[in-house]
């Protein structure tokens, strides 16, 4: 079995894979989305991760109270 990497048009592929030798028996096909499809709201880039951020209130991220051990740590 040969791998063949085919890059084109759809036009250009389908013509391709039709004049190779031989039974195809699988494809592999990547199809890209519109920039606009990757992102739903272009004005919140966090809008799909909100389900899994934690809302905490007087939450102190300053660099030194990352690197300071709380209590129990």
């Amino acid at each position: 079995m040969q791998a063949h990497v085919l890059r084109g048009t759809k036009q250009q592929i389908a013509e391709n894979l039709a004049r190779m030798p031989g039974e195809v028996r699988e494809a592999i096909i990547f199809v890209e989305e519109p920039a606009a499809a990757q992102i739903p709201d272009r004005d919140d880039i966090f809008a799909e991760m909100r389900p899994y951020m934690v809302d905490v209130e007087d939450l102190d991220d300053a660099r030194e109270a990352v690197y300071t051990r709380g209590e129990g740590e």
